[in-house]
Order: C-alpha cells, then structure tokens, then sequence
C-alpha cells in the first residue's frame, strides 16, 4: 500500500497490482489477452474478431430532384404541358417510323451468327434519325461532344458510364454499337426489335454459364471487323453521375484496346439520373423541361498492359480511373447487386432502403459471396424486424431463429455487433457470415458437427437429436423453429446435404455444436 501520511498524491494502489474490475453483478473480471479468444465463439474455427472498414456514407443511386418543389419548376411544369404533347406525338412517330424500318432491314435476314450485311446496315439510318428525333421530344435540342471516336481498327470496344436511358439512344444513333443487354430487353416492345437489329449479346448477370457465353461473345465480335465495335457499360447500372461504381470486367476480359466515354447531365433544377425514380416519372420530367443538357466526352485509348494483359481487373481500374479524372468524381465500391439489395428492402416498405447498401462490389471481393447469396442474407435480416435505421437488436435476432437469451447467443451476437453498439446492421450481418463461411476449418466443422449428431448413422441424422445437441447448448431454443432450419422436407431426418446447405446459409450456427474443435480431428 502506498504511503499515505501527508502525502496525498500518492496513488492508493500498488501500479505494480493487476487491475482488477468489479461489474455491476459482483462477477470479477480480469482483463488480459487470455480472455479474449473465450469471447470469440468462432476462435476454434481461426476466425479473427470481425472488423470492417467505416461505411461509405454516399449512395451513388439516390435522384437528387425526385419531385418537383418550388414555384419555379411548378411553373415551368405547368407552361410546358402543352409542349409535352407535342412532343410526345414526336416521340410515338418516331418509334413507329423506327419499328417499320427496322422490319424491313430484318425482313429476310434469320442468320444471326454473322455480321449484318452491309445494305441492312445503311437501311437501319431511318431508324437511327429517328433515335435523333427522339432524343429531340425528350428536350435534348443540341449536344455537346469533345473529343472523337476512335477508329474501330484502333479500338474495338468502348466503356461509357451509366446515368441514364439516354445514353443507349445516342449511342444507338452516334455509333450504331453492338451492345450487351439484359436478356429481358427482348421482350420490350418496339424496342426489342430495334436492339435485335444491333446484334446484341443478351446475358443473364445471374447465371455464370451466361456471364462465360457473353465474354465469349464480346471477344469474337469484337475481333471481327465485319461487327459494329462493341460497346459496353461496365458499371452494369445507372448511378447519380456523381460517383463512379465498381466496374464489371466483361469489357476487360478479351485484352482489346478500349476507348472510354463519359457523359454528363449538368442541371440545375431536374436531376436525370435514373435512380431511385420511375421510369415515367423520369420522362415525363425531360418532357415538360425547356431544354435537357447533355455532354459527351471520348477520352484517349486505353491500351492493355501486354504484362498484365490476362489481369482483367488491373485493366478495369486503369479505365475506370481515367474515367473518374475525366468526370471529376470518386470512386466507390458499390455495384449493380447494391441497387438490387435498395430495391428488394423497398419492397418490404423499409424506411432508408440506402441503409441496406454494402457495396458489393468490395464484398464479392474481399469474401467470395456472390449477388444472389447476399439476397437471401437480406430476407433472413429483413425477418429479424429492423428498425427504421436498419438496425437489428439481440431479441429480433434471436426470434428470428427461436433462440433462448443465454450466454453463448450472446457472444455469436457480439461477435457481429464488433462496434458494441447493442445492434447490428445487413452489412456486419453480411459480412460476418461471410467471414466466418471462408474459413479453412469450416466445413470441417460441418463435417464433425454432422458426425457428431449421426452417431452411428454415415449420411443422416434424427431432427430432434440434433435439435436436442442446439438445445443443451443454447437453452430456452424453440425447438419448432429449430425443426424448419435443419428439416426443410418436415420428414423428421436431417441429411448430410440437408445440414451442410443449413450451415450454408447460417454459419454461425456452427458455435452451436458442442466440441466442435475436438471432433476435428477425427474427420
């Protein structure tokens, strides 16, 4: 003890003493690094503590004008009216016009492998001044462009951000390219005729065997000068124009030299980005607008590093650099599967559906998990009822999985809960899955775990031992809740294919399981 006659600086604790931390509870705790890994209930597994980088606070998607406010726009609205009729007259026409002479340069001609012969090709001008006239009924008088075209000998395929619908249109009329579409465009009347005539390359960004078809497409048309160049944009959405997304490497992939192109929408009072707003909404705002600006800029040649040549995503960021310098703006990590997660959480009526964004694009990176996965994490967070923040406390977390309150819940929720906030989000939600999913030793752990729970069974296992195991080591579980986990087919057997899939899409199921570590090594 320290000294304490006349002496009042004095400390009254030896500082050679341990600390020792009395709770609320009376329960001692002594702080040392021997602890820490006892409150990792995923330690046995080499998962570190879960730690993130701040959250971006931009959304790059958001329409910055999705009504009309002010007397101003009012007014201009209201005097315009009349010139929104005749131009959407203008705009009919000119889809009719367009429609018909796209029939009659398509009539007769079924071999879509090859390249459009020459004389269709110069028939297909009716309908690209039409695409002008067009652009002209949506308030797109005159355009500014800097800059020129690169020949297609020297570039084979161009990369243009994505704002609006507009930019397909001029692009239909400025370049006539062969682009990549959504498969559903097909279907579109009208204009799914019209971009038949441009020899799409249709894909479905969800399957991998479409994604593998349409790069393959992209280099054998590209290669070939008897195609239009190839155009693409490689953000695989529309943004704001306020940030530059992460680019998809399809345009990179086939090593050809690329021409980037930029647009700018400048405005004042109407934002026309496509964003968060409907499609008609969007029209009829560039029809009751005096005029719409609209820029382009074709910026110099990006040539592929012929030592990197095979590193797709090396030439991606090159590009898409150059591309943000040019526009003045940042890049971020966000992707086409971030406007997905917005949309699918407006659908449940989620108040701040921008709360659900985790930028995709640095996810799929960082933890191997792809757009559609991070679908079903969102139902199963959405099902955990949170708040107007999209935040989910401890008791909506463990209803959702009829969970008792005990210790070892606790833990698996602070292990997601790393800011000890007493709430998590969809992104540590997401990510930690994933982090703990990557894990050399987790199907490892699946494998004992399964072993543990059939017993002398190879390939199945009686639901309510399983059930039984959960139980004794989370207590006060709901034991019908559990059953709908494990036993998807309700025929009382949880199968090895069966619980592997259920630790799938719920990992930290795994700190259930009793010694887990110990059974590993028997596997």
């Amino acid at each position: 003890m320290a000294d304490l006659d006349g002496d009042i600086t004095s400390p009254l604790l030896d500082a050679r003493a341990p600390d020792v931390v009395f709770d609320l509870n009376g329960v001692l705790d002594h702080p040392s690094e021997e602890a820490a890994p006892e409150s990792n209930p995923f330690g046995f597994l080499g998962a570190s503590p879960l730690s993130l980088p701040p959250t971006s606070p931009v959304d790059p998607f958001r329409n910055h004008t999705p009504g009309i406010d002010g007397l101003y726009e009012w007014c201009k609205t209201v005097l315009c009216l009349p010139i929104a009729a005749v131009r959407l007259v203008l705009f009919g026409l000119a889809i009719a016009v367009g429609y018909v002479a796209t029939l009659m340069a398509l009539c007769g001609w079924n071999d879509k492998l090859r390249p459009m012969p020459r004389w269709r090709c110069r028939a297909m001008w009716v309908t690209r001044l039409c695409a002008r006239c067009i652009l002209f009924s949506f308030g797109y008088h005159w355009i500014k462009r800097k800059g020129k075209p690169a020949s297609r000998d020297i570039a084979p395929i161009v990369v243009c951000n994505h704002v609006s619908y507009i930019e397909p249109i001029f692009f239909f009329y400025e370049l006539f390219p062969t682009m990549v579409a959504s498969e559903s465009h097909d279907a579109l009347p009208f204009v799914g005729t019209i971009i038949r005539a441009m020899q799409v390359i249709y894909v479905d960004r969800f399957s991998p065997e479409s994604r593998k078809l349409a790069i393959h497409e992209i280099k054998r048309k590209a290669s070939s000068n008897g195609f239009p160049r190839v155009m693409l944009f490689p953000e695989g959405t529309t943004t704001n124009g306020r940030f530059l997304i992460s680019f998809r490497p399809g345009a990179f992939v086939p090593g050809f030299p690329v021409q980037p192109v930029v647009v700018r929408y400048p405005y004042i009072h109407f934002d026309q980005s496509w964003g968060n707003i409907q499609l008609l909404k969007l029209m009829f705002r560039m029809f009751t607008q005096f005029h719409n600006f609209f820029e382009v800029q074709y910026l110099p040649v990006v040539l592929p590093d012929e030592s990197k040549q095979q590193n797709a995503v090396h030439f991606a960021e090159r590009t898409s650099y150059a591309m943000a310098s040019a526009l003045n703006v940042l890049q971020t990590s966000h992707s086409f599967g971030d406007m997905l997660l917005v949309a699918r959480a407006s659908e449940i009526a989620k108040e701040k559906s921008s709360n659900y964004m985790v930028e995709m694009g640095w996810v799929e990176t960082s933890f191997n998990i792809s757009t559609s996965e991070a679908m079903l994490l969102l139902d199963q967070f959405l099902a955990m009822n949170p708040d107007v923040n999209g935040r989910v406390q401890f008791h909506g977390f463990l209803t959702a999985y009829g969970l008792g309150w005990n210790p070892l819940c606790e833990k698996i929720f602070g292990y997601l809960d790393f800011e000890k906030k007493g709430s998590i989000t969809f992104r540590q939600f997401l990510t930690g899955s994933a982090h703990i999913r990557k894990q050399p030793l987790f199907w490892r752990a699946c494998e004992a775990a399964f072993a543990r729970c059939a017993g002398n069974l190879t390939d199945r296992a009686p639901v309510e031992k399983v059930t039984d195991i959960i139980q004794a080591m989370a207590h006060g579980s709901n034991r019908e809740i559990l059953h709908q986990l494990l036993d998807a087919d309700k025929d009382g057997i949880v199968c090895k294919g069966d619980f592997m899939n259920c630790l799938q899409k719920h990992p930290w199921l795994i700190a259930l399981f009793p010694r887990v570590e110990d059974q590993m090594d028997e596997v």
